[in-house]
């Protein structure tokens, strides 16, 4: 499961906060639109379009600059395909979690000959953190913001987590440490994230279980299928519904790459008939 994925899954279950942290004002009414967009359909895997009162918001979550086609095309298109689908204005916001090479140049607007086409880029790094400890929904975001103490933020993000509802606590602590894996060492994120808040976590548990067995190096690789059993399942139960008991156990004997073979697969998914049928193609 990429961090772009992740990042997806965030603004569609928080779209009202992630619209008002983009947008600057606060948003009561956003309603998640479909990613598949007509016509000879493409399916948007790290992209969040959110239908706003008279707009619609296009997130693109990005982890590198470089894609094929490049962003600034794929924006173009993307606004196109909307218009020409909704008939209402357009914001398009490409958020880039981390900084890249010195002197790359970070485009906002695709131009060729008389045609230009803009749009806004966020860049985390340069992000005041404040907004993002004080929001659960954003949470999760908050190591990736703008710091001279790389540490002492991480220590802030891990004291806000700390002081959440227990039931919340377990899942935004997943998300965030996930997330803190793009800028911070592993051994410090277990280290400054408490014991005894983590011990319900899957992840926690995975990487426990699996580093009494075959030590440290193999306990990092099961917790990252963790990690992935985690998002997959979270993000199975919101398009097909709950999931049978015997469905549940296939998934657990997934490899690393086959979940996130599913996790592609997946945006296709309308049923649980679906998910037999994505099953099916491994026999």
């Amino acid at each position: 499961m990429s961090f772009d994925n992740l990042c997806k899954l965030l603004s569609e279950k928080y779209p009202e906060r992630f619209a008002s942290w983009v947008l600057g004002t606060q948003q009561t009414s956003v309603k998640v639109l479909k990613t598949e967009l007509s016509i000879e359909p493409i399916r948007a895997d790290y992209v969040t379009f959110l239908q706003l009162e008279g707009r619609i918001l296009h997130l693109e979550f990005q982890t590198k600059l470089e894609s094929t086609p490049p962003l600034p095309l794929r924006m173009l298109d993307y606004w196109v395909r909307l218009y020409r689908l909704y008939r209402l204005p357009i914001t398009q916001v490409i958020v880039l979690l981390l900084p890249p090479a010195p002197e790359t140049v970070i485009e906002t607007a695709f131009r060729v000959e008389s045609t230009v086409h803009e749009y806004r880029v966020i860049c985390m790094w340069s992000e005041n953190p404040e907004p993002f400890l004080n929001d659960p929904a954003l949470l999760p975001l908050a190591p990736l913001t703008a710091t001279a103490q790389p540490q002492a933020l991480l220590q802030q993000v891990v004291t806000k987590v700390n002081q959440l509802e227990p039931r919340q606590r377990t899942e935004i602590s997943a998300y965030t440490q996930i997330l803190a894996g793009l800028k911070y060492n592993q051994d410090l994120i277990r280290q400054l994230f408490r014991e005894d808040m983590m011990r319900e976590s899957v992840i926690y548990q995975e990487i426990l279980a699996e580093g009494e067995q075959r030590g440290e190096q193999r306990g990092e690789q099961r917790g990252r299928k963790a990690e992935g059993q985690l998002l997959i399942l979270r993000q199975l139960t919101r398009r097909v519904g709950e999931l049978p008991q015997e469905m549940l156990k296939r998934i657990e004997t997934l490899s690393l790459e086959q979940l996130e073979n599913l996790g592609e697969a997946l945006l296709d998914f309308q049923a649980i008939a679906d998910l037999q049928a994505w099953f099916n193609t491994l026999e």
